[in-house]
């Protein structure tokens, strides 16, 4: 998404040359409100009424005068490659950008986004649709793939689960399902980023994985979760201070290993697999200490074999054989039958 963008036109010239056809107070007016003046602030209505002495609805009255008499002028129509160059730069990004993303692609600095903006609000071709629930403030050139991504964003929304997550080439493969009748020139990994980040309801986490933004996978928001994020990316089991390290390495927030341990303790998501190894219990590691787990088996399976029992144990608990088998000495809980087998007293 950080491409170098080469534009034959500078964009406060641009804006200079559009506002010139206006008044003195129409000028102030619309450099104030667009932020286009030396310190790239935005003034609300009120604050340019108070300037004036005006009301912030007279003063929306000279912001709307002004921009028509803009679009009105010759020297709009001495802009038209600038629009033409801007159009052709939009549909290279996707057709439809959100506007964080259509401004920090054409500059970091923060006076030259004021002007960029400017020159798509007075530019008549292009269409700003405001931010909702589902959607962030966007730009497009054309109604009709505005539509279609839009669409597609929602269908995507509703086939993840509330808490899954996706590897970003496959929610991309994904979403080309939904876009299968665009145009091929649409059709490349950072486009479809792009109109990914338009969803205020799917996310990305700190990992790079998707999924539903309302999801604590997504939109991570204390140690817990980090931890499931990063046991998750680990894909076995791990050490709590490994857990640390790692909540620290991905998400550079400060992570005590005493108080990692403390929340996995207290968290049904994880599992204590072993000394200090915790597993996810969604990988299907059964809870409880080494004791409670043989009863589990035992309750499961009915009366195993020491040699069985041991076995069993092994695949839910990274402990040592002898731990195993000092707890089904234990007569309070484990009996063994006459052909040698142990059951649940």
């Amino acid at each position: 998404m950080s491409e170098k963008i080469n534009l034959s036109f500078k964009p406060k010239e641009a804006c200079r040359r559009l506002l010139s056809v206006l008044t003195k107070r129409g000028q102030d007016v619309i450099v104030s409100r667009y932020g286009l003046g030396a310190k790239a602030q935005k003034l609300t209505l009120d604050a340019i009424g108070k300037k004036y002495n005006i009301t912030r609805e007279r003063v929306r009255q000279i912001e709307n005068h002004s921009l028509a008499t803009i679009r009105k002028s010759k020297a709009y129509k001495e802009s038209e490659p600038v629009f033409t160059e801007l159009k052709a730069m939009l549909l290279g990004l996707g057709g439809i950008v959100s506007e964080k993303d259509l401004l920090h692609h054409l500059s970091p600095d923060p006076g030259l986004q004021n002007h960029f903006h400017f020159l798509f609000v007075i530019g008549e071709e292009f269409k700003r649709e405001k931010e909702d629930e589902e959607f962030k403030h966007r730009w497009h050139v054309d109604q009709e793939l505005s539509q279609k991504i839009q669409a597609a964003l929602r269908k995507l929304y509703a086939k993840l689960s509330d808490d899954e997550l996706v590897v970003e080439g496959d929610l991309i493969n994904s979403f080309l399902e939904e876009v299968k009748d665009l145009n091929d020139k649409y059709k490349n990994e950072e486009v479809i980023k792009r109109w990914l980040s338009i969803s205020h309801k799917i996310g990305k986490n700190p990992l790079g994985e998707w999924g539903r933004a309302s999801s604590p996978n997504v939109n991570a928001k204390g140690m817990r979760d980090y931890a499931f994020l990063v046991i998750r990316k680990h894909g076995s089991p791990i050490h709590f201070k490994e857990v640390a390290k790692a909540i620290e390495l991905y998400f550079n927030k400060k992570a005590h290993v005493a108080t990692t341990h403390n929340e996995l303790i207290k968290d049904k998501r994880f599992v204590l697999v072993g000394r200090g190894l915790y597993a996810l219990s969604e990988w299907g590691y059964m809870s409880g200490v080494v004791k409670d787990v043989i009863r589990k088996i035992l309750e499961k399976e009915g009366p195993l074999s020491k040699e069985k029992i041991v076995e069993k144990v092994l695949k839910e608990r990274y402990v040592k054989e002898n731990t195993i088998l000092v707890n089904l000495q234990n007569s309070k809980y484990f009996k063994k039958d006459k052909d040698n087998r142990y059951h649940n007293a």
